[in-house]
């Protein structure tokens, strides 16, 4: 690709002509794809082995579940596995800021900056169901997207928001074990993967989002609670946005601190010298290298607060239950569907729609939430019809009634197409093997497919 000159300039400057002509020489190369498995489904053995590993390739050394793609691999996101939530397709380097972000069972996590899911995803799937995911991205549109992939992972804890960071600030002071903030950049390490960032790069530069990343950070960091951890992170390489923004938030909040990440083979040191002041502990952070991996460019930094954290557990009361939800779950499911919700939820109807909440609405009392909590259902004449997301999350020994489907039967349900067959009268949960994609209702021979029309695929 042709990369700006004042760009090339730049990168030799920062790079020496031998470590320049490396970099300069992999940007040439194809750049390396992946995914990551979700372990809410699926184990990267299970996986490898249901689609024959004849896609998959080495696994990737930084994100024990991400797993590279051979080079010639079908394209995946076609797969009905896609559509069922088993895996996330994401660039290698991108996987290692939510690895890295050592996740504990019953933690209160953020991800500020989330969509499209990349991240959120991968935090959902490491909380396993327990403690609370609130995943925010100021673009509802960008929100949108996020809270899909969410919902095909099978998230029962999250929370979709779409608000500028200090909002949420003024909500949640404090209140976050693990915050993330893959922050907006000037893209530089994506450069291979897709050249058009380069035209906004000559546009706006790198000062324009070093301005973004000083006033998120902060905002961030009061959502920290004590003892917690902030990790932040870039896909870019200038020193203004990556070391010295670190570096500058060190000098401004001298309550935190910066902790050592690991390293695996090719994952570069923060570089000291490229910050003012140079920090030693700047040699903690990560980079990646293009020309050093198998991956784009990224910079990761994991900042503890000093404190010790003794949150009060999240409870609230929602009142009254809801009928319809009861008896539909009586019906439908063989499982008891207390053991299904996270823990500590509460039914709460708002309008129309069943949710299974953990925060209390008035916490999220006039913000833009997409989403306060696990969609159930609606409630249509006095019974409730049952959400996408709910079949997301089940598994097809909890259903009543499940049709499970070869993989060419799947691509005409995910079309939208009504199937003819052999059914059990009532809501099926239809699953491609023993992975759920939706329900169907089945009256006679005819299933009508209720798989949700804004994610129904077009070819």
């Amino acid at each position: 690709m042709k990369l700006p000159e004042t760009y090339r300039e730049q990168m030799r400057s920062l790079l020496g002509d031998e470590e320049w002509a490396a970099y300069e020489a992999a940007m040439k190369e194809p750049y390396a794809k992946a995914l990551r498995v979700n372990t809410l489904k699926v184990t990267p053995e299970r996986l490898r082995k249901q689609m024959e590993d004849e896609n998959l390739g080495d696994s990737v050394p930084w994100c024990p579940l991400g797993i590279y793609l051979k080079e010639k691999s079908a394209a995946l996101s076609h797969h009905p596995f896609y559509a069922a939530g088993l895996y996330y397709l994401q660039e290698p380097s991108a996987m290692a800021p939510a690895s890295f972000l050592p996740i504990e069972p019953g933690d209160r996590v953020l991800d500020l900056c989330a969509a499209p899911g990349g991240k959120s995803t991968a935090l959902g799937a490491k909380l396993a169901g327990t403690g609370l995911l609130v995943a925010n991205d100021i673009s509802p549109s960008r929100a949108k997207a996020l809270l899909r992939n969410l919902e095909t992972f099978g998230v029962t804890n999250g929370i979709v928001v779409s608000e500028a960071p200090y909002k949420l600030a003024e909500r949640f002071s404090g209140f976050f074990n693990k915050v993330l903030v893959d922050a907006p950049c000037s893209g530089e390490g994506m450069f291979r993967k897709d050249p058009s960032i380069a035209k906004n790069w000559l546009q706006y530069g790198n000062a324009y989002y070093a301005k973004l990343q000083r006033e998120i950070l902060p905002e961030a960091a009061k959502m920290v609670a004590p003892g917690g951890i902030l990790l932040y992170s870039t896909c870019t390489y200038a020193p203004l946005e990556d070391e010295q923004t670190v570096a500058d938030f060190l000098q401004a909040h001298p309550d935190f601190h910066l902790e050592p990440l690991p390293k695996p083979e090719g994952v570069a040191d923060g570089v000291p010298a490229w910050a003012e002041p140079a920090l030693p502990e700047l040699v903690g952070c990560a980079r990646f290298w293009p020309h050093r991996l198998r991956g784009e460019g990224h910079f990761v930094a994991l900042f503890r607060r000093e404190g010790n954290s003794a949150q009060v557990p999240i409870s609230w009361s929602a009142g009254k239950g809801c009928a319809p939800w009861e008896q539909w779950a009586a019906e439908n499911l063989r499982r008891p569907y207390r053991e299904i919700l996270p823990a500590g939820s509460q039914i709460h109807v708002s309008g129309d729609k069943v949710y299974a909440m953990l925060l209390d609405p008035a916490r999220l009392h006039g913000l833009r939430v997409l989403r306060p909590g696990l969609l159930l259902g609606e409630i249509r004449y006095k019974r409730l019809e049952p959400s996408q997301a709910l079949a997301m999350v089940l598994r097809r020994e909890w259903a009543g009634r499940a049709v499970s489907l070869l993989q060419e039967e799947a691509h005409r349900y995910l079309r939208g197409e009504t199937l003819l067959g052999t059914f059990a009268p009532g809501w099926n949960l239809i699953c491609v093997g023993e992975y759920p994609l939706g329900w169907g209702k089945a009256t006679g021979d005819i299933l009508k497919n209720k798989y949700l029309k804004s994610w129904r695929v077009l070819k």
